[in-house]
């Protein structure tokens, strides 16, 4: 009853506010705050809605699914026969006061004792159900309580995309939104290196458009490895400094980078720095994104000596610029359909030196693994939950914490052009184009 009247007040207020627009627009305009940004609707009427259906439905979905206790035996005697039952005044935990949010609502439930979140974690469904929301998702922050965020609708969808030219820091790229509706921004210098998983078709190419897209416009050298006769990076080859379209080109590309790498640790060395971002403006070197599409075709051996050798390379090559490239500025995309321990050990410990992962849709729970498994083991089933038609979305995690999110609709055309556009920002390092050579191309 008192969430109830508090709800009440709350929208109120938020209704007085709006009927008193003219008269607080004016200053709200001057300090550069859009009120018509502001999803009033939600906060007027979905809300409070929402906020009675989930109190008013709280104690019988807990009854239904197991989530109450009772303070009685669920065992009587019946003459000379044993019963066992439940209960019919069953406790159920204590449901607090909802906060709102632009996206929908978070409330935090009290446990009784002796019960845990994973009967909650698996009824997450029956609740989305019975509040008639898009998502619930918990998670348990300390012992005994509940965090509960509540997704109104699907904030993910396509209509509701929307585009933002706000230019980005070096290295950072939003890409597109994340669950909750903010912004999916991708920042190497805050997490170096990334991995990257999905299946055909769902999104996982896209994704590394727009992160190409984004990048362009900055003052990054951008390298490809597309062993798929570089039919996607292919596209935006007029913003890459050099792009190899086979093993051969790759293993010479990667040298060619690990000679780089050398170069500036020798330069901090002289300086006496641990990064090239304590060197000088002046004297500090570019930063280089290396993309890797379809890490499999590195690593398929076909069993003879020299595809052998050529894999225990390209191995060797990408672990050393994920293990020091970090601090010199030098930062990993790797990308695959099929990411998994059959590739061999040189894919699990590259694995381990990424710490960004997104999966997108995939057909087998393995690739799910490798992706997510090592860092948030809850994420995996979100990740196999992701349906075809959900082009783009992809489960993320950051920090131990997993996210759905999805990425910003890049055209081929949008990519080309947006390459085409900015190409003569695309920095020329002579050992790369040399290393192209090497490999069997002729510039």
């Amino acid at each position: 009853m008192v969430a109830s009247l508090a709800v009440w007040i709350g929208s109120a207020l938020l209704i007085l506010a709006v009927l008193t627009q003219r008269w607080w627009d004016p200053w709200l305009t001057k300090s550069g705050i859009d009120w018509r940004a502001v999803p009033w609707r939600w906060y007027l009427l979905g809300f409070p809605a929402t906020a009675i259906r989930m109190r008013w439905r709280w104690k019988q979905v807990c009854l239904i699914n197991d989530l109450s206790i009772s303070r009685k035996p669920t065992r009587a005697m019946v003459g000379d026969l044993a019963v066992r039952g439940t209960a019919l005044r069953a406790i159920a935990p204590t449901l607090g006061l909802p906060r709102v949010t632009r996206t929908g609502l978070v409330v935090r439930v009290r446990l009784n004792p002796g019960q845990t979140p994973r009967p909650f974690l698996n009824a997450t469904g029956a609740l989305e159900h019975a509040w008639q929301v898009h998502r619930v998702r918990i998670s348990s922050p300390r012992r005994g309580e509940l965090v509960v965020t509540v997704t109104a609708r699907d904030s993910l969808s396509r209509d509701d995309a929307k585009t933002d030219h706000q230019p980005e820091r070096l290295l950072a790229a939003r890409v597109g939104r994340i669950e909750d509706g903010g912004a999916w921004v991708l920042d190497l210098r805050q997490i170096p290196h990334w991995l990257l998983v999905g299946a055909t078709q769902s999104g996982k190419s896209t994704l590394l458009a727009a992160w190409v897209v984004r990048l362009a416009p900055q003052s990054v050298a951008l390298v490809g490895i597309d062993c798929k006769g570089g039919l996607e990076l292919g596209l935006v080859e007029s913003r890459l400094s050099a792009l190899a379209c086979n093993r051969p080109e790759a293993i010479e590309l990667l040298h060619a980078l690990v000679r780089e790498m050398e170069g500036r640790m020798a330069a901090c060395r002289a300086a006496r720095v641990r990064s090239i971002w304590q060197l000088p403006d002046s004297g500090r070197p570019m930063p280089i994104v290396v993309l890797v599409d379809e890490l499999a075709e590195l690593y398929l051996s076909d069993g003879s000596r020299e595809s052998r050798d050529e894999v225990a390379q390209c191995s060797t090559l990408l672990l050393r610029v994920a293990q020091l490239g970090a601090a010199l500025g030098l930062h990993l995309v790797v990308a695959g359909q099929r990411v998994g321990a059959e590739l061999g050990p040189g894919v699990t410990a590259l694995r381990a030196q990424l710490g960004g992962r997104i999966a997108h849709r995939v057909n087998d729970q393995a690739t799910a693994e490798m992706a997510l498994g090592d860092l948030s083991p809850d994420a995996i089933a979100v990740a196999q939950t992701i349906e075809p038609d959900e082009k783009g979305v992809a489960v993320t995690t950051v920090g131990g914490r997993w996210m759905r999110a999805r990425s910003d609709l890049t055209t081929t055309d949008q990519a080309r052009a947006i390459a085409d556009e900015h190409a003569h920002l695309t920095p020329y390092f002579p050992a790369l184009a040399h290393s192209m050579t090497k490999g069997g191309r002729t510039e």
